[in-house]
């Protein structure tokens, strides 16, 4: 890659490490923000809620305005909207404004992170280079999820607000550097062309209220969810006869015929579900049960991070030599490990004998990240890179929503009292949570090599 392209590359990988540490930094300074501002226990939900509905509802719009409006300029602005509403975030004095700042934060993180990404899919030509590209691009953007949580713990020793206020201090560099970085390209040809506003709203509404369901699960009685997610199937109806018949779609349905798409939304919800849930659930069983601090916590989950390391130097050569579905499958299969490993925790449990399982959750994002990207966006037209990411993170984020509903329902109803005993079980039952959906994820990428073995070979650097 020539100087001009590492720039791009490293700004692009940046943004998408900052939506990830946003993501976890938040989660590790939960009791510091309900302390200090006096927020029940409701409330501080709708502190997450509120980001995962602004984040995954408007995934699907933001990536088709980045292939409509122009893929740079949605890009900045979104930067532009996410540093001005952290910075928001962490003003905020009490809990109406800082939800409303997390619900635009995740607003402009739903256009800048498919913007990024198509600007790298259709920046790079496909192949050796773009597939480079993107396990540099996945491997720093997963390190924001694993790494998130070392920081947020670290900067929550100092005060809440550094949470905020360190996203605001990386957002205004980016900015900086993509507005100098990024080549600007003609605006594309859309003319005749009508943005298609009907789907753009119906789909959002479709995604919030299903995000909004299974997200609020374990938090309202069975009616409510059931009520949601099934206002929520009808709007995906209604936004499906929508597409068929408007001239310009926003979602072509026409792309779902591409099973390596398909698979790979599949595969990144059930990875995201298994890797949230299990997340939530190690910093439960080490503050709760083990007793240690949040500054402890963070860094026993410090050896999660290899992925950074790991996932440009070693992922790249695994994928030359056996192809992405491959390298794919064998991380789904260390997820899985190390879900069934972190059910044999108990109350005495040393960190050495924890480490087997989250050392296998490291290797697990080192393998699988970086090929699901190129899966997920490989044989896609040009015109539409920005929605194939944009259907990618939607997956990712309501897998996450999937994720942790489930483990905190299956908690909440196996914990029988505040007893040791009682609470270890609450965690071993819902640790099956994560576990069942890496073991489905494992199923569903060895379909994908059987197929390629049946139908043909694999060429190399190839998605599934």
């Amino acid at each position: 890659m020539k100087a001009r392209e590492w720039g791009v590359l490293l700004v692009l990988s940046g943004a998408i490490f900052l939506e990830g540490i946003d993501i976890a930094m938040l989660n590790i300074a939960l009791p510091s923000i309900r302390t200090d501002l006096g927020l029940s226990t409701g409330s501080l939900q709708w502190v997450v809620s509120a980001y995962v509905l602004g984040y995954g509802g408007f995934m699907l719009l933001g990536g088709r305005a980045a292939d409509i409006l122009g893929r740079r300029r949605v890009f900045l602005a979104a930067l532009a909207v996410f540093l001005l509403f952290s910075g928001l975030g962490g003003l905020a004095e009490n809990g109406a404004v800082l939800i409303a700042a997390r619900f635009v934060t995740g607003l402009a993180a739903a256009f800048m992170a498919p913007a990024g990404l198509s600007i790298i899919t259709t920046g790079f030509e496909e192949g050796p280079k773009r597939d480079r590209a993107l396990m540099i691009y996945g491997a720093i953007g997963a390190g924001g999820f694993t790494l998130g949580m070392v920081i947020g713990g670290l900067l929550t020793a100092l005060d809440w607000r550094w949470v905020f206020f360190m996203p605001v201090g990386l957002s205004l560099v980016l900015l900086v550097a993509a507005t100098a970085l990024i080549p600007k390209t003609p605006n594309p040809d859309r003319r005749g062309q009508r943005f298609d506003l009907f789907g753009g709203l119906t789909i959002t509404a479709a995604v919030v209220l299903l995000v909004l369901g299974v997200e609020r699960a374990a938090h309202v009685g069975p009616l409510w969810t059931i009520g949601l997610i099934a206002a929520g199937l009808a709007l995906v109806g209604v936004f499906v006869a929508v597409e068929r018949r408007t001239a310009a779609p926003l979602v072509r349905l026409g792309i779902f015929r591409s099973a390596s798409l398909v698979r790979a939304n599949v595969i990144g919800m059930l990875f995201m579900a298994g890797f949230f849930g299990f997340q939530f659930l190690v910093v439960l069983y080490l503050q709760e049960l083990r007793g240690w601090s949040t500054v402890e916590a963070s860094l026993a989950m410090l050896v999660i991070g290899i992925d950074v390391a790991l996932a440009p130097t070693v992922t790249p050569r695994l994928v030359r030599r056996f192809g992405n579905a491959p390298v794919l499958l064998a991380g789904l299969v260390f997820a899985a490990l190390a879900f069934g490993l972190f059910l044999t925790a108990g109350t005495g449990t040393s960190y050495v004998a924890m480490l087997p399982s989250l050392v296998s959750m490291g290797l697990a994002f080192t393998l699988a990240y970086g090929p699901l990207t190129i899966i997920a966006t490989n044989g896609i037209d040009e015109e539409e890179q920005g929605l194939a990411g944009g259907l990618l993170y939607t997956s990712f984020q309501f897998g996450a929503a999937i994720g942790l509903a489930g483990v905190a329902a299956v908690n909440v109803a196996a914990t029988a009292s505040a007893e040791s005993q009682a609470l270890l079980d609450g965690y071993r039952a819902a640790m099956l949570v994560p576990l069942a959906a890496a073991v489905v994820a494992v199923a569903v990428g060895a379909f994908n090599i059987r197929r390629r073995q049946v139908t043909a070979p694999e060429p190399e650097l190839v998605g599934v």
